[in-house]
């Protein structure tokens, strides 16, 4: 196995781990008894400071050996989550996030700063320890991902002396260990590094027919004569790991018979099976004797023989007999558990990338195929066609993921904040389930952040304020989600004070951004809030007042090819809306041709198409009713010559504004792989990229919320002109 690659997957499941800890320490706060989430939390810190050991990180493994000796107390009832606690918990859960990314970008040891900060969080949680020793794990790592615990020399957890003499250590494997991601023959090679193994027995008792076994289950168990200068706890560490799921048995040289017979009553083996395994031992002991090597089997001592009594503990859920572990709904679970994996986000991107290569030679060969009019080749191109859609729409699908991980990180930046900043905000989240494409989902995260702390400092008023305009103490804040038309609108909400026009109009005319006397709509009065530098803060606090932010929140949103609607009623509350498009890489176009020149607009936003009637020059028809102002893309672009005697009007919608583009022609749809623009044209308004045509040429992509954006705002103009 590439260790590399082992380490990669090590670092991204602690993050997600650490993530979930953090959501259920959240939870924590309103359920401190729910056994489940405190057993989520236990269970976050045991599995990294197990995987963590297997990869000898020991900043990591001796951090989050302390936290889990506090958590086992949580657990067992001496001890209760409460604010101090969780709080602390959380920071504890932040320190670990740092050193896991210390890892990831390769360093080798952590700075000062890190290493001060993870002491005085060790330091309150071993308060919570009272006056018991906590061991603190060493360097040496265990197969199950733990490590070793160091003690004094000659002495271990039960004090008392040991010298170097036989171990026995049963082992009955648990019938998931190699789901879990564990090598059972891990262990043997471990143990020959901790002193000499004198005999091992390999047991399959259970193992059943080849036609009913399962490939992925484990039904080994072994039992071993170790012979080494170790105590313990240190044996007892090594399967630490496992022992949740699996029966380990370690008895020390010196154990009583009661304590060995009390381990035979409880192995799952039949009578004649448990013979052997007595057999085993007298071995060890007359081995230990120093008699030399057995010619005869000896028979066991008197005081080994196994009473009638009746085995303790059945046979295991682990064999295949078991009803319950073999029941359809079991089975049907461990198929479902075992059918995801995980992939590299980069291999992805490159098969999208490969995907729209594809389309683009898939489009040059259909356009060969029609310029030779053979029918065959036409028919099999189309069927080409329509193969390449269907891997391009499954491949779009792998890459989408649910927005809901990045709202209910927000739960920790409201409960942080709100308690900075003395105020009771509460988070509601809906529409969690709602995807899009990985890579806005990346990229959403910092102008979301922005948003959310604004709304918190600037929006929601204090508590007092609040009471005496006969609002809840509490504030609201909330996150939603939503499919439109092609595109996710994503709604940040609170009900706080609201924007209020003329304050912002007055700095606005302050800083020269707006003349005096000028007439603005209300929208256009919002979006000052946008520019740069602006801000009508009068004190300058630790979340905003610099007038830095907003300005960066809409640069990021329009780079997504995105846009930001606002609404805001003064003392009621102010909704942002983020429009995004599901996608950045392929989409299904609709072309359109003005001139010798093609231009392509997102399918999902056409709602239908018209031939343009004569309208004496107006820039709005009559449809139905209803006006629609519409742009003509031959003065948009400035596209020479003289238009057909016949144009056609592209209907298109977007955030419930409908507008008309005049086209030359209707070219019908086309699967469009999306390039973005360069630099130069990167500030050119109206396009939101290219593609590439079957015949070589560049077709552009139009900017429908742009466009739409920009009528709408001529029409406001128009008529705040007239009043």
């Amino acid at each position: 196995m590439n260790l590399d690659d082992a380490q990669q997957t090590f670092i991204v499941e602690s993050l997600e781990l650490l993530q979930d800890m953090e959501e259920a320490l959240l939870r924590i706060e309103s359920a401190a008894d729910d056994p489940d989430t405190i057993n989520a939390i236990f269970r976050a810190a045991h599995t990294i400071k197990g995987s963590a050991g297997l990869f000898g990180l020991d900043d990591i493994v001796s951090f989050t050996h302390v936290a889990e000796s506090v958590l086992d107390r949580v657990r067992d009832r001496q001890l209760q989550f409460n604010a101090q606690l969780t709080a602390l918990f959380l920071q504890a859960c932040d320190h670990v996030g740092v050193l896991v990314r210390l890892v990831a970008d390769g360093n080798e040891s952590a700075p000062q700063t890190v290493r001060d900060n993870g002491a005085n969080l060790l330091s309150v949680l071993r308060g919570f320890l009272g006056d018991e020793s906590e061991s603190t794990p060493g360097l040496g790592t265990q197969p199950g991902g733990t490590s070793t615990v160091e003690h004094e020399p000659g002495i271990e957890s039960g004090g008392e002396s040991r010298t170097a003499d036989h171990w026995h250590i049963s082992l009955r494997f648990g019938l998931d260990l190699l789901r879990n991601g564990m090598d059972p023959l891990a262990f043997i090679r471990y143990l020959a590094t901790l002193g000499r193994i004198c005999n091992i027995v390999t047991l399959g008792d259970h193992l059943p027919c080849a036609a009913q076994m399962d490939p992925e289950s484990c039904y080994l168990g072994f039992e071993i004569g170790f012979h080494g200068d170790v105590d313990q706890a240190t044996l007892e560490n090594v399967f630490e790991f496992i022992r949740d799921d699996s029966q380990v048995h370690i008895l020390s040289p010196h154990c009583k018979t009661d304590e060995y017979r009390q381990m035979v009553r409880e192995l799952p083996e039949e009578r004649q099976r448990l013979a052997e395994i007595i057999f085993i031992r007298c071995c060890e002991l007359t081995a230990a004797t120093g008699a030399g090597p057995l010619e005869q089997p000896p028979l066991p001592p008197a005081a080994l023989v196994i009473d009638p009594a009746p085995v303790e503990h059945p046979i295991p859920a682990a064999i295949p007999d078991d009803p319950v572990s073999n029941s359809p709904q079991v089975q049907d679970s461990r198929r479902s558990e075992n059918s995801l994996i995980r992939v590299d986000a980069g291999k992805l991107d490159q098969l999208i990338n490969l995907i729209g290569e594809l389309i683009i030679a898939g489009a040059g060969a259909n356009l060969a195929a029609r310029n030779t009019g053979a029918s065959e080749l036409m028919e099999a191109t189309a069927v080409l066609a329509r193969l390449v859609e269907e891997v391009r729409d499954s491949a779009l699908t792998l890459r989408m993921v649910q927005i809901g991980s990045t709202f209910n990180r927000f739960q920790r930046v409201v409960r942080d904040v709100s308690r900075e900043m003395g105020k009771d905000i509460r988070l509601e989240i809906s529409g969690g389930e709602t995807e899009l494409d990985k890579t806005l989902v990346e990229r959403i995260g910092d102008p979301l952040t922005h948003l959310v702390r604004n709304a918190m400092d600037h929006g929601i008023e204090p508590a007092e304020v609040r009471l005496a305009h006969g609002k809840p103490a509490h504030g609201t804040l909330r996150l939603n989600a939503y499919h439109d038309a092609g595109s996710i609108v994503i709604e940040v909400a609170d009900d706080g004070g609201g924007l209020h026009k003329e304050k912002i109009l007055r700095k606005a005319i302050e800083r020269g951004l707006v003349g005096e006397g000028q007439h603005l709509a209300e929208n256009d009065i919002f979006n000052l809030i946008f520019e740069p530098g602006f801000s009508t803060a009068e004190q300058i606090s630790n979340l905003s007042g610099r007038g830095v932010g907003m300005d960066v929140v809409k640069r990021n949103i329009t780079a997504l090819r995105g846009s930001l609607e606002l609404d805001s009623i003064e003392g009621q509350g102010t909704q942002l809306r983020i429009r995004l498009p599901l996608t950045l890489a392929i989409i299904d176009g609709f072309m359109v041709g003005v001139g010798n020149a093609s231009y392509v607009i997102p399918q999902d936003m056409v709602v239908e198409c018209i031939e343009l009637p004569a309208n004496d020059g107006l820039d709005y028809l009559n449809l139905r009713g209803e006006v629609l102002p519409f742009i003509r893309l031959r003065e948009l672009f400035d596209v020479e010559g003289k238009p057909p005697r016949r144009e056609n009007v592209v209907v298109v919608q977007f955030a419930g504004q409908r507008a008309g583009f005049v086209v030359d022609r209707l070219l019908g749809e086309f699967q469009t792989v999306i390039k973005p623009l360069g630099k130069l044209f990167g500030q050119l308004g109206g396009l939101g990229g290219f593609t590439i045509l079957g015949n070589g040429e560049v077709a552009l992509i139009l900017d429908v919320a742009g466009l739409i954006k920009r009528i709408a705002g001529t029409k406001q103009r128009t008529l705040a002109s007239q009043r």
